[in-house]
Protein backbone atom coordinates (compact mmCIF):
# COMPACT_ATOMS: atom_id res chain seq x y z
CA UNK A 1 0.00 0.00 0.00
CA UNK A 2 2.91 2.13 0.87
CA UNK A 3 3.15 2.75 -3.59
CA UNK A 4 -0.51 3.77 -3.73
CA UNK A 5 -0.16 6.11 -0.62
CA UNK A 6 2.26 7.56 -2.31
CA UNK A 7 0.65 7.97 -5.65
CA UNK A 8 -2.36 9.52 -4.26
CA UNK A 9 -0.27 12.07 -2.27
CA UNK A 10 1.52 12.61 -5.58
CA UNK A 11 -1.43 13.57 -7.44
CA UNK A 12 -2.57 16.02 -4.64
CA UNK A 13 0.67 17.51 -4.27
CA UNK A 14 0.66 18.62 -8.06
CA UNK A 15 -3.22 19.30 -8.29
CA UNK A 16 -2.98 21.72 -5.37
CA UNK A 17 0.21 23.55 -7.51
CA UNK A 18 -1.39 23.65 -10.99
CA UNK A 19 -4.36 24.89 -9.02
CA UNK A 20 -2.09 27.51 -7.30
CA UNK A 21 -1.06 29.38 -10.36
CA UNK A 22 -4.10 28.77 -12.53
CA UNK A 23 -4.93 32.41 -11.66
CA UNK A 24 -1.94 33.56 -12.86
CA UNK A 25 -2.36 31.86 -16.09
CA UNK A 26 -3.39 34.06 -19.13
CA UNK A 27 -5.88 32.88 -21.24
CA UNK A 28 -3.80 31.76 -24.42
CA UNK A 29 -1.57 30.57 -22.10
CA UNK A 30 -4.45 27.95 -20.67
CA UNK A 31 -5.13 27.24 -24.23
CA UNK A 32 -1.91 25.97 -25.15
CA UNK A 33 -2.06 23.90 -22.29
CA UNK A 34 -5.58 22.38 -23.00
CA UNK A 35 -3.99 22.18 -26.27
CA UNK A 36 -0.84 20.04 -25.22
CA UNK A 37 -3.26 18.07 -22.73
CA UNK A 38 -5.18 16.97 -25.70
CA UNK A 39 -2.44 15.65 -27.74
CA UNK A 40 -0.84 13.87 -24.33
CA UNK A 41 -4.41 12.09 -24.11
CA UNK A 42 -4.31 10.63 -27.35
CA UNK A 43 -0.48 9.59 -27.79
CA UNK A 44 -1.20 7.69 -24.01
CA UNK A 45 -4.69 6.29 -25.72
CA UNK A 46 -2.57 5.00 -28.32
CA UNK A 47 0.12 3.63 -26.37
CA UNK A 48 -1.91 1.98 -23.46
CA UNK A 49 -4.04 0.22 -26.46
CA UNK A 50 -2.25 -0.86 -29.71
CA UNK A 51 0.61 -3.01 -27.80
CA UNK A 52 -2.07 -5.05 -25.79
CA UNK A 53 -4.38 -5.67 -29.11
CA UNK A 54 -1.71 -7.64 -30.17
CA UNK A 55 -1.70 -9.97 -26.73
CA UNK A 56 -5.77 -10.10 -26.74
CA UNK A 57 -7.33 -13.70 -26.65
CA UNK A 58 -10.22 -11.65 -27.78
CA UNK A 59 -9.56 -9.36 -30.60
CA UNK A 60 -13.14 -8.18 -30.73
CA UNK A 61 -13.72 -7.95 -27.02
CA UNK A 62 -13.17 -4.22 -27.15
CA UNK A 63 -15.18 -3.44 -30.44
CA UNK A 64 -18.08 -5.37 -28.23
CA UNK A 65 -17.29 -3.42 -24.81
CA UNK A 66 -17.05 0.17 -26.57
CA UNK A 67 -20.68 -0.56 -28.05
CA UNK A 68 -22.37 -2.03 -25.11
CA UNK A 69 -20.90 -0.14 -22.65
CA UNK A 70 -21.80 3.03 -25.33
CA UNK A 71 -25.53 2.07 -25.20
CA UNK A 72 -25.78 1.21 -21.27
CA UNK A 73 -24.17 4.78 -20.45
CA UNK A 74 -26.59 6.12 -23.09
CA UNK A 75 -29.28 4.59 -21.35
CA UNK A 76 -28.59 5.61 -18.28
CA UNK A 77 -27.66 9.62 -19.82
CA UNK A 78 -24.23 10.04 -17.75
CA UNK A 79 -23.25 12.63 -20.26
CA UNK A 80 -26.17 14.82 -19.39
CA UNK A 81 -25.60 14.07 -15.44
CA UNK A 82 -22.15 15.38 -15.69
CA UNK A 83 -23.33 18.27 -17.84
CA UNK A 84 -26.06 19.35 -15.20
CA UNK A 85 -23.82 18.82 -12.11
CA UNK A 86 -21.34 21.29 -14.26
CA UNK A 87 -23.77 23.52 -15.16
CA UNK A 88 -24.59 23.44 -11.12
CA UNK A 89 -20.75 24.34 -10.54
CA UNK A 90 -20.66 27.01 -13.35
CA UNK A 91 -24.00 28.85 -11.35
CA UNK A 92 -22.18 28.29 -8.19
CA UNK A 93 -19.15 29.95 -9.42
CA UNK A 94 -20.88 33.34 -11.50
CA UNK A 95 -22.58 33.55 -8.34
CA UNK A 96 -19.91 33.66 -6.41
CA UNK A 97 -18.53 36.67 -8.49
CA UNK A 98 -16.16 34.50 -10.70
CA UNK A 99 -16.67 34.86 -14.18
CA UNK A 100 -15.14 32.41 -15.92
CA UNK A 101 -16.80 28.58 -16.58
CA UNK A 102 -15.15 25.37 -17.28
CA UNK A 103 -16.35 21.60 -18.04
CA UNK A 104 -14.41 21.20 -14.55
CA UNK A 105 -16.61 17.69 -14.39
CA UNK A 106 -15.17 16.26 -17.64
CA UNK A 107 -11.76 17.37 -16.42
CA UNK A 108 -11.95 14.93 -13.29
CA UNK A 109 -13.42 12.36 -15.68
CA UNK A 110 -10.63 12.64 -18.27
CA UNK A 111 -7.92 12.81 -15.39
CA UNK A 112 -9.50 9.92 -13.81
CA UNK A 113 -8.71 8.04 -16.65
CA UNK A 114 -5.16 8.84 -17.29
CA UNK A 115 -4.48 8.28 -13.68
CA UNK A 116 -6.88 4.88 -13.40
CA UNK A 117 -5.63 2.79 -16.96
CA UNK A 118 -2.46 1.78 -17.42
CA UNK A 119 0.23 -1.65 -16.17
CA UNK A 120 1.20 0.81 -13.83
CA UNK A 121 -1.94 1.72 -11.38
CA UNK A 122 -3.56 -1.84 -12.10
CA UNK A 123 -0.82 -4.51 -12.01
CA UNK A 124 1.51 -1.86 -9.35
CA UNK A 125 -1.18 -3.01 -6.64
CA UNK A 126 -1.42 -6.40 -7.35
CA UNK A 127 2.21 -7.25 -7.65
CA UNK A 128 2.76 -5.27 -4.07
CA UNK A 129 -0.02 -7.13 -2.09
CA UNK A 130 1.29 -10.71 -3.64
CA UNK A 131 4.98 -9.49 -1.81
CA UNK A 132 6.11 -11.15 1.54
CA UNK A 133 5.85 -7.16 3.23
CA UNK A 134 2.14 -6.51 1.09
CA UNK A 135 4.02 -3.79 -0.07
CA UNK A 136 4.98 -2.04 2.71
CA UNK A 137 8.83 -2.37 1.83
CA UNK A 138 10.30 0.82 -0.95
CA UNK A 139 12.03 -1.74 -2.94
CA UNK A 140 9.30 -4.14 -3.62
CA UNK A 141 8.45 -4.31 -7.26
CA UNK A 142 4.70 -3.54 -7.06
CA UNK A 143 5.80 0.01 -5.31
CA UNK A 144 8.30 0.49 -8.00
CA UNK A 145 5.62 0.32 -10.46
CA UNK A 146 3.74 2.85 -8.63
CA UNK A 147 6.71 5.07 -7.91
CA UNK A 148 7.15 5.43 -11.50
CA UNK A 149 3.36 5.83 -12.10
CA UNK A 150 3.17 8.56 -9.10
CA UNK A 151 6.14 10.43 -11.10
CA UNK A 152 4.06 10.79 -14.16
CA UNK A 153 0.80 11.72 -12.23
CA UNK A 154 2.86 14.55 -10.49
CA UNK A 155 2.61 16.41 -14.03
CA UNK A 156 0.07 15.43 -15.28
CA UNK A 157 -1.94 16.40 -12.34
CA UNK A 158 -0.29 19.80 -12.04
CA UNK A 159 -1.40 20.40 -15.91
CA UNK A 160 -4.98 19.11 -15.10
CA UNK A 161 -5.59 21.07 -12.34
CA UNK A 162 -3.75 24.38 -13.79
CA UNK A 163 -6.45 23.86 -17.27
CA UNK A 164 -9.43 22.94 -14.53
CA UNK A 165 -9.23 23.99 -11.04
CA UNK A 166 -9.38 22.50 -7.48
CA UNK A 167 -12.15 20.01 -8.47
CA UNK A 168 -8.82 18.00 -9.88
CA UNK A 169 -8.27 17.18 -6.69
CA UNK A 170 -10.90 14.62 -5.92
CA UNK A 171 -9.31 12.42 -8.33
CA UNK A 172 -6.88 11.43 -5.53
CA UNK A 173 -9.51 9.16 -3.46
CA UNK A 174 -10.57 8.25 -6.72
CA UNK A 175 -7.18 6.59 -7.64
CA UNK A 176 -6.59 5.30 -4.28
CA UNK A 177 -10.30 3.16 -3.76
CA UNK A 178 -9.56 2.33 -7.54
CA UNK A 179 -5.63 1.08 -6.75
CA UNK A 180 -6.79 -0.45 -3.15
CA UNK A 181 -9.52 -2.56 -4.94
CA UNK A 182 -6.92 -4.31 -7.00
CA UNK A 183 -4.84 -4.55 -3.79
CA UNK A 184 -7.80 -6.36 -1.95
CA UNK A 185 -8.47 -9.00 -5.04
CA UNK A 186 -4.66 -9.82 -4.80
CA UNK A 187 -4.71 -9.90 -0.98
CA UNK A 188 -8.20 -12.24 -0.62
CA UNK A 189 -7.46 -14.61 -4.04
CA UNK A 190 -3.54 -14.81 -3.22
CA UNK A 191 -3.82 -14.52 -6.65
CA UNK A 192 -2.79 -11.80 -9.08
CA UNK A 193 -5.23 -10.67 -11.58
CA UNK A 194 -5.44 -12.67 -14.95
CA UNK A 195 -3.20 -11.02 -17.32
CA UNK A 196 -5.62 -11.53 -20.41
CA UNK A 197 -8.72 -9.26 -18.60
CA UNK A 198 -5.84 -6.41 -17.72
CA UNK A 199 -4.79 -6.71 -21.57
CA UNK A 200 -8.93 -5.77 -22.31
CA UNK A 201 -9.04 -2.78 -19.76
CA UNK A 202 -6.03 -1.63 -21.10
CA UNK A 203 -7.40 -1.61 -24.39
CA UNK A 204 -10.85 -0.45 -23.82
CA UNK A 205 -9.12 2.16 -21.45
CA UNK A 206 -7.05 3.41 -24.31
CA UNK A 207 -9.75 4.24 -26.61
CA UNK A 208 -11.67 5.98 -23.75
CA UNK A 209 -8.56 8.39 -23.21
CA UNK A 210 -8.21 8.66 -27.01
CA UNK A 211 -11.69 9.90 -27.25
CA UNK A 212 -11.27 12.60 -23.82
CA UNK A 213 -8.23 13.55 -26.13
CA UNK A 214 -10.46 14.47 -28.89
CA UNK A 215 -12.79 15.96 -27.26
CA UNK A 216 -10.24 18.12 -24.94
CA UNK A 217 -8.69 19.39 -28.85
CA UNK A 218 -12.16 20.54 -29.80
CA UNK A 219 -12.22 17.26 -32.53
CA UNK A 220 -14.95 15.79 -31.49
CA UNK A 221 -17.50 15.25 -28.49
CA UNK A 222 -17.43 11.26 -28.44
CA UNK A 223 -19.50 12.05 -24.93
CA UNK A 224 -16.55 9.62 -23.09
CA UNK A 225 -18.55 9.71 -19.88
CA UNK A 226 -21.18 7.63 -21.93
CA UNK A 227 -18.26 5.23 -22.43
CA UNK A 228 -17.25 4.30 -19.27
CA UNK A 229 -19.58 1.35 -18.23
CA UNK A 230 -17.66 -0.55 -21.34
CA UNK A 231 -14.16 -1.03 -18.65
CA UNK A 232 -17.00 -3.46 -16.93
CA UNK A 233 -18.04 -5.50 -19.85
CA UNK A 234 -14.03 -7.09 -19.91
CA UNK A 235 -14.00 -7.45 -16.13
CA UNK A 236 -17.96 -9.26 -15.99
CA UNK A 237 -16.70 -11.07 -19.51
CA UNK A 238 -13.94 -12.74 -17.52
CA UNK A 239 -15.70 -13.37 -13.98
CA UNK A 240 -18.41 -15.27 -16.02
CA UNK A 241 -15.49 -16.82 -18.13
CA UNK A 242 -14.33 -18.42 -14.74
CA UNK A 243 -17.08 -20.00 -13.88
CA UNK A 244 -17.75 -21.81 -17.39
Amino acid sequence: MLGTILNTATILIGGAFGALVRTGIGERYKQALFNGLGLCCLVLGVNASLPNMAKSEYPVLFILSIAIGGVVGTWLDLTGCIDRWNSRLNERQRFKGKGESSNQLQGLVTGCLLYCIGTFAIVGPVLAALSPSAGWAFDEPGNTYLYTNATLDLVTSAVLAASYGWIMLLAAPILFCWQSFFYLIAVCFSAAMPEPMRVELSIVGGVLIVSSGLSILGIKDCKTVNLLPSLLVPVLFYLIHSFL
